[in-house]
């Protein structure tokens, strides 16, 4: 790969990420910590969704559906875990991370799967509001489901554990994050660089001419819809375990929208577009939120400048135009 300028600002934007809580953490103060960690799972879920809008541009507004998928799958396979209770078909819970994010991947994959088979037959202003409804299923099913919460939500007593590291301790369970989100901006390369890739982009672009060479674009684009949710099924799963708490907040499209925000201001398509994108978001939130309640309205006024100005998003604005391939 060209060391590119956008090429160096990731770079630069994966080692500050990695050094700011290690320093946080050396001059003992978790919180920092604690806020970095929250940076890298928001930005791994719009990572998902990133593979489904940015290179084939699918604008769901249901992705909230898969990340609160995730996060009650960690829920629901904690709690049996720790009570002992057995679930479905007699298998157990569990408190291991690796086994909970398989089963957050598989069951948001399938979920994505069979949402993207319906959804994917309409297309532009369709497309939206049907993955929004759908979202909007899950998320009044949730809060109707009392076994679990309902709209009180689903606590985990302990966070889940993994291999040899201490998740209780705020930088053990930030480099956990932190690895995930690298193998998953890994995949994402691997994936825009293959013929996959390709297909899907061009299928973006082009429809019809997609079609005529034999590529079928609705396969292109389910898949890739399916990948999408895993991964922000994986995130959902993290996220539940960093706050060790699963809200149906996680499934309202308030955050479908969250997640589209943060693209939007990182740089659609771009790769490391959603962490610069969720590291904003968050320092805004922190910074603006201490000062005022009303910081949505600058969050506001910042997104609508870099639509007018800076549609490449913050990547756009400081490394220029995007080079895919």
């Amino acid at each position: 790969m060209a060391m590119t300028r956008e090429n160096l600002i990731n770079i630069i934007l994966a080692v500050l990420l990695l050094a700011a809580p290690l320093a946080a953490n050396a001059f003992g103060q978790p919180f920092y910590v604690t806020l970095a960690t929250r940076i890298v799972i928001l930005a791994l879920a719009a990572t998902g969704l990133n593979l489904a809008l940015g290179l084939g541009g699918l604008v769901s507004f249901g992705h909230a559906a898969f990340f609160g998928i995730g996060g009650y799958a960690a829920g629901i396979l904690a709690t049996h875990g720790f009570s002992g209770d057995p679930l479905l078909f007699g298998f157990s819970g569990t408190n291991q991370m690796l086994v909970i994010w398989l089963v957050a991947m598989v069951v948001a994959g399938l979920v994505g799967l069979l949402i993207g088979a319906i959804s994917l037959r309409t297309s532009g202003v369709y497309f939206i509001m049907i993955t929004l409804a759908f979202a909007q299923m899950v998320y009044y099913f949730a809060i109707s489901w009392p076994a679990y919460g309902g709209e009180d939500g689903l606590s985990i007593l302990v966070r889940n554990q993994f291999p040899g590291v201490n998740t209780m301790r705020p930088l053990g369970f930030f480099l956990i994050c932190y690895a995930v989100l690298m193998a998953v901006l890994g995949l994402f390369v691997l994936i825009r660089g293959s013929r996959f890739g390709s297909a899907l982009q061009a299928a973006r672009q082009n429809e019809v001419r997609v079609a005529t060479v034999g590529i079928a674009p609705f396969r292109i684009r389910l898949t890739a819809f399916a990948i999408s949710a895993a991964i922000t099924g994986l995130a959902g799963a993290l996220f539940a375990d960093l706050n060790r708490f699963v809200s149906p907040s996680m499934l309202s499209w308030h955050m479908s929208g969250e997640l589209i925000v943060l693209i939007i201001l990182g740089g659609a398509g771009r790769l490391f577009g959603p962490l610069a994108g969720a590291t904003l978001f968050v320092i805004i939130e922190y910074v603006l939120g201490g000062l005022t309640e009303r910081w949505q309205f600058f969050l506001g006024l910042i997104l609508l400048g870099t639509v007018l100005f800076a549609r490449g998003g913050l990547l756009g604005l400081f490394a220029g135009k995007a080079k895919h391939g």
